[in-house]
């Protein structure tokens, strides 16, 4: 009888079979197998009563799965659990043994990553499940349950929102907040003064010692009439600083980098980085490229260190090599595992192009690229700054020039690493030096940036809501839920997701609120420590909650639909207008009885004709509702633009022009027409 290995994910299990051998059999639970029925009190599939014991169920289309599984355990003298090493894989397995009665002769295995030297040495250190870490995801999955089907019902009976929950309200809040904070803010005057030298330029900081604001043209012009164009060099300092360089990605960081240097979503990023996790087949083997994608720890092994160290060694020389990167502990951080890095710095992206997807390979050297730089040297630079004084007022510049690339000599693409040389100062003959002009400028202050995909994960980390493996999640649920559009990759709440923020904080302030959500972050980790009692956190939780959702159904005011004046062809009732998705539309008042909804004629208006062929540009619509501009003659035709084209050719190369910001631009070439 063979020994069987269940792991999550098809993919991986004929990688992992090779590793094992012939003594091994090595099959896929295709991830979760059961979750939480639907029956019961409204519907939560959770006994109330009963401290909140559990009804779980096959997940629909899983029977045949666990049938076949059951009769593998049957055939087989021992079993691995090998789900993935986080959370969800503990409570996978959990389930694995239980739907599959498995009561003796099994083991925990968990690997970080999918190489044969960490797959043996796994199998050669087997564990018991984690009770504690079960118990912690199966309390999340319950509050989870709660919350999300008590307001999400709440919801759809009163604003028409299609859903809502414990982290993606919370998120939601931050976006509507940070909309109203724009909506809200009032610009403020201000004015800079800046002296223009030959080499460089200075900015006017102090008066007398003391901070300066101008605030109006009058004040600007009152202090250039003190101004001579003579300055007196008041202190030149030089020093010398080090830039290190960052650790080694989280799942936080790589969808954040990933977002701004590749353009990669967050969700794009994760289905890409667990193909790279899961395996690629590279000619003399199939293997993972590298660890475990769901991380918030930056810890890297000792092995990998030696090997990265002897590999800059080689390439870069000795004084490449810098040091281990420890990361800073975060508050809810879990360190059970490694960051994100190559399983070998040996296979560098240029050597395994050729086995990966152009999505696939970015990724892949973002990832290692970031691991690499690392380990090595910090940047080394000659920083200058040098003080101005003119009739009592100081102006300041400042400079560095990179004397030692260190790590930036393979991640400077991936920085804003600017040099501003000031001239030697030290050979200056005369303490005083003269400005070609003295030069005043207007400017305003600006509120918040609206949130961005990365900057939004950035912020739900900072505040220790949600968790890495439920941030893209998040993102997503939100965009398809109709509560927020992107546009220029900014989020913009809509009229429905601001009205179900606002009504959730009507009747839910107290709990759907990021200190809250954090602390319950804090309780969920202690529960997986054994440091508190996951009864007791569900009993302390629904008692607040339940008293709150059943007077938010009494007391919250049902949104009536506007009536259009005119009648349901199919059943006579009213025609209303409600939101949806992509904005307004005209439907029945008799939903969901009647699902009748009015098709409106659009009118296409032609906006140029196509480069391309003979048809015609005109506005068009993405299935996650963002404007572009395509041709008629579409799919024979793929002309497609972002940009709205605004009829007239480009001079240089013929193509389309466009309305890009405030410019018009060619949508092909580098030629932009002036004004």
């Amino acid at each position: 009888m063979k020994k069987l290995v269940i792991v999550e994910s098809p993919a991986k299990s004929k990688t992992i079979e090779k590793y094992l051998g012939a003594d091994y059999k090595v099959v896929s639970s295709k991830g979760h197998i059961r979750d939480l029925a639907t029956s019961g009190k409204f519907g939560l599939g959770v006994d109330i009563e009963k401290d909140f014991a559990p009804n779980y169920v096959p997940i629909k289309g899983k029977s045949k799965d666990i049938n076949a599984l059951k009769k593998d355990v049957a055939a087989s003298s021992y079993i691995y659990l090998a789900t993935d090493p986080d959370r969800e894989g503990e409570a996978i397995s959990w389930h694995l043994k239980d739907a599959l009665d498995i009561h003796e002769n099994y083991s925990r295995v968990v690997f970080n990553e999918i190489t044969k030297d960490v797959v043996i040495d796994a199998i050669n250190h087997p564990r018991k499940i984690d009770d504690n870490l079960v118990k912690s995801q199966e309390t999340r999955r319950i509050l989870d349950r709660i919350i999300g089907f008590r307001l999400s019902k709440l919801m759809q009976s009163k604003t028409g929102g299609k859903s809502a929950g414990r982290v993606q309200s919370v998120a939601l809040k931050l976006i509507v907040d940070r909309e109203r904070e724009i909506a809200s803010f009032i610009p403020t005057e201000y004015w800079t003064i800046t002296a223009d030298f030959k080499d460089f330029q200075a900015d006017l900081e102090k008066y007398h010692g003391k901070k300066i604001e101008i605030n109006s043209e009058v004040e600007a012009n009152e202090v250039l009439s003190k101004l001579s164009n003579a300055f007196q060099i008041d202190e030149v300092k030089e020093s010398d600083t080090e830039k290190s360089a960052r650790p080694v990605f989280k799942t936080s960081t790589m969808q954040r980098m990933a977002a701004n240097k590749i353009n990669f979503a967050p969700s794009k990023t994760m289905r890409v980085a667990q193909k790279l996790y899961e395996g690629i087949d590279i000619g003399s083997e199939t293997v993972g490229l590298i660890t475990y994608m769901r991380t918030d720890s930056e810890r890297v092994s000792s092995s990998f260190v030696a090997e990265t160290y002897d590999y800059i060694k080689k390439n870069y020389g000795p004084e490449y090599i810098g040091k281990v990167k420890s990361g800073k502990k975060d508050k809810n951080m879990q360190d059970a595992h490694e960051g994100i890095r190559p399983t070998s710095i040996k296979r560098t992206p240029e050597a395994m192009k050729k086995y990966l997807t152009p999505e696939e390979y970015k990724l892949y050297n973002l990832i290692y690229i970031r691991a690499l730089a690392s380990l090595m040297a910090n940047a080394k630079l000659k920083s200058t700054s040098i003080a101005l004084e003119n009739n009592g007022y100081l102006f300041k510049a400042s400079g560095s020039v990179l004397t030692f690339d260190g790590y930036l000599k393979i991640y400077a693409s991936f920085e804003e690493q600017k040099d501003t040389i000031l001239p030697d100062f030290k050979s200056y003959k005369s303490k005083t030096i003269i400005a070609s002009k003295i030069e005043k400028e207007q400017h305003f202050t600006k509120p918040l940036p609206r949130y961005t995909e990365s900057s939004l994960i950035k912020e739900m980390e900072n505040l220790g809501i949600g968790r890495p493996s439920t941030y893209s999640t998040i993102v997503t649920t939100i965009k398809d839920r109709g509560y927020v559009i992107l546009e220029d990759k900014k989020f913009i709440p809509t009229e429905i997701g601001m009205e179900t923020t606002d009504k959730l904080q009507e009747f839910f302030s107290n709990i759907v609120n990021v200190e809250y959500t954090s602390n319950m972050e804090t309780d969920l980790d202690k529960i997986a420590e054994e440091k508190m009692d996951n009864i007791k956190v569900l009993r302390d939780f629904y008692n607040k909650f339940e008293p709150c959702v059943e007077e938010a159904f009494d007391k919250m005011e049902k949104k009536e639909a506007e009536k259009t004046g005119e009648i349901c062809p199919e059943c006579g009732s009213d025609l209303v207008i409600r939101n949806g998705r992509y904005g307004k539309f005209i439907a029945c008042s008799n939903y969901p009885t009647c699902k009748f909804i009015k098709k409106e004629e659009k009118t296409v208006k032609e906006l140029a004709n196509c480069p391309k062929c003979d048809g015609k540009i005109v506005e068009k619509r993405t299935r996650k509702g963002k404007n572009f501009y395509g041709c008629t003659n579409y799919p024979k035709c793929d002309f497609a633009s972002w940009y709205k084209p605004t009829g007239e050719i480009c001079p240089k190369c013929n193509n389309l022009l466009v309305e890009k910001k405030d410019k018009i631009v060619c949508n092909s070439c580098d030629y932009e027409k002036e004004e």
